[in-house]
């Protein structure tokens, strides 16, 4: 079974329930994020429609401080 990275940094052997969708380690419940990215039509190159709601996204609390603070987009 994936093992928490975090914790295992800690000394801790806890189970990953996600993996981070930036940096690809797993996560426990402790130390997920989950982000809500909302989806917008386009038309160019091929048409298509925006979702009703957004996107859940796992991402671990490091990456979700870095993607906050730079103020990037995933």
């Amino acid at each position: 079974m994936l093992k928490c990275y975090d914790c295992a940094e800690e000394g801790k052997d806890t189970e990953a329930v996600s993996i981070c969708i930036v940096c690809g380690k797993g996560v426990c419940m402790d130390h997920v994020r989950e982000l809500d990215v909302p989806l917008k039509g386009g038309g160019y190159p091929l048409p298509h429609k925006a979702l009703k709601k957004p996107l859940p996204r796992m991402l671990c609390n490091e990456c979700v401080d870095t993607i906050l603070e730079d103020g990037f987009c995933v």
